[in-house]
């Protein structure tokens, strides 16, 4: 099947007992069994629901992967991918990262023996500095949140294997629809569920596709036993979220190519930051390996004024003022303020993340008024 039906067909199928189309919610706790270890394939629905198990088939499918499994949040995701990790073992990550993965990683991993190293992953140099016969995985996003930087998969990935060491990448900027790197060598992809594959700002959900069986084994074990699972009821949304995903995702992409080009031509930006545009530091590999570019641009205002800025996320009346991205609607926010305040401001800094820097979520609404509204806005 190609994306277009594999989002829809997927991993699911009628209701067998009743011919629904739509995959029933499973609101059940507990499975009737005919006697002891006989039954239809589910016990207690931390282990498995017929709701979940269908979302993650289907998102198996779409990333191009074998398994898939779905927790309560994004983080929830990223937390079963360190638990496989042992005291001792090091971690490379991308110094531009979500702020609640630099959370997690420094103040809920670091305490159990895992020593992080953030590098600046658009120079693989980096990366080879770095490791060592106790590094155990590479922990990437691309493009990476706030900064848009593109990170070439395959050469991580290369590097990587080299040396017998895991690639972890979160694809929730660019989703499988633009983005497969599982196709280019990672080991893992993380999704926050959240943003654009549930798509509708209505459901916390995160996920987690491979194709290795050992790795998926432990996800799943790690899923069963720390139990951080979401509901059949969110995951019915997302299924139904994801219906559309190669529908949005166009629309996304092709107002971002236009609010990009404006904001790029504005006397009140110092720079845009968005992989569409050919004066991006990786405007290239961004082509090789996206099929477009996505909704999500950040820019920094002239004079890095963190007051104007303030006035500007505060002006825009469609673009709504709120954390989160990847919604039907536009948002705006403000990183160092909102989603990467966890960040010391001096890291920060080093990756980009200036007291100006603003980042936009570009909905699906028409171009004309939401370019209106950053005009209105950009008025200060």
């Amino acid at each position: 099947m190609k994306f277009n039906t594999k989002v829809i067909h997927a991993g699911v199928h009628p209701d067998a007992s009743t011919g629904a189309i739509m995959t029933p919610i499973y609101q059940t706790s507990t499975y009737v069994q005919d006697e002891i270890g006989v039954h239809k394939g589910f016990e207690y629905s931390r282990t498995g629901n017929p709701t979940r198990q269908a979302l993650e088939n289907n998102l198996a499918a779409i990333e191009g992967g074998k398994y898939g499994a779905c927790f309560g949040s994004g983080l929830a995701a990223i937390d079963a991918i360190v638990k496989m990790l042992n005291p001792g073992d090091e971690v490379i990550s991308t110094n531009d990262l979500y702020g609640g993965s630099y959370r997690i990683f420094t103040t809920i991993f670091e305490k159990y023996g895992i020593k992080f190293h953030f590098v600046n992953m658009l120079d693989i140099q980096n990366i080879e500095e770095k490791i060592n016969d106790k590094t155990k995985l590479i922990w990437t996003e691309t493009p990476t949140n706030p900064m848009l930087n593109i990170i070439d998969i395959k050469k991580v990935c290369d590097l990587a294997h080299e040396n017998n060491i895991m690639v972890g990448v979160d694809n929730t900027f660019a989703t499988p629809y633009l983005q497969n790197p599982l196709a280019l060598g990672a080991d893992v992809v993380m999704h926050s569920v959240t943003k654009y594959l549930g798509g509708h700002s209505d459901v916390i959900m995160g996920a987690l596709v491979t194709n290795d069986d050992k790795i998926a084994e432990e996800i799943y074990r790690i899923q069963n036993s720390s139990g951080a699972v979401c509901g059949p009821m969110d995951s019915f949304l997302v299924l139904r979220g994801i219906k559309t995903l190669h529908l949005r995702m166009q629309r996304h992409c092709e107002n971002g190519e236009k609010i990009a080009h404006f904001l790029n031509n504005h006397p009140l930006i110092d720079t845009v930051y968005w992989p569409g545009l050919k004066s991006h530091s990786n405007h290239e590999v961004a082509k090789s390996q996206m099929k477009d570019f996505g909704g999500m641009i950040s820019f920094n205002l002239v004079g890095d004024d963190l007051e104007m800025a303030k006035r500007v996320v505060s002006k825009t009346e469609l673009f709504t003022l709120a954390e989160s991205l990847g919604g039907v609607e536009s948002l705006i926010g403000h990183p160092s303020t909102m989603t990467h305040a966890s960040i010391p401001r001096e890291e920060r800094m080093k990756s980009g993340v200036v007291d100006s820097l603003i980042r936009l979520s570009v909905g699906i609404e028409d171009i004309e008024d939401l370019i209106s509204d950053l005009k209105n806005a950009l008025m200060v």
